[in-house]
């Protein structure tokens, strides 16, 4: 199990990343997975365009794409985060730009156990697993 943090052509966000690793595996642990290697790779609007447009044919912008390299119960990724977008849609939910990244930082994480958001009913299905997860990082920190 590895947890690893990279940061693509800018400053690497000032997470605390052995309470965020420990978050990501209870949580994981709360959907019955276990951790394999996840690869957070936070990057700019620019960088999360080029690879939106190389490996999913998709031409805008977005605040992380998640890579699933799962196997069975273990979870394993590359999530790239841009910090770009995650900066704007503070701005735009009126939420902090910490809350906002951890929020897209565990997003990634529940789509790796299954959890969607794209079908009917799924987005809100999304965020309440989200809040849930966010309550419990407030515990840790």
């Amino acid at each position: 199990m590895a947890v690893t943090y990279h940061a693509e052509g800018i400053k690497m966000p000032d997470i605390k990343k052995r309470i965020t690793t420990e978050w990501v595996k209870e949580v994981a642990n709360s959907y019955g997975k276990r951790l394999g290697e996840i690869a957070y790779i936070f990057c700019s609007d620019q960088k999360i365009l080029e690879v939106n447009r190389e490996y999913l044919q998709h031409d805008y912008y977005t605040d992380i794409i998640t890579f699933d390299y799962t196997e069975g119960d273990r979870i394993s990724g590359d999530l790239f985060i841009s910090l770009d977008t995650v900066k704007t849609n503070a701005e735009q939910f009126a939420q902090s730009y910490e809350e906002e990244l951890y929020r897209t930082i565990i997003h990634g994480i529940l789509h790796l156990c299954g959890i969607n958001d794209k079908g009917p009913g799924e987005r809100e299905i999304m965020e309440a697993e989200e809040n849930k997860a966010l309550a419990l990082l407030n515990e840790k920190k």
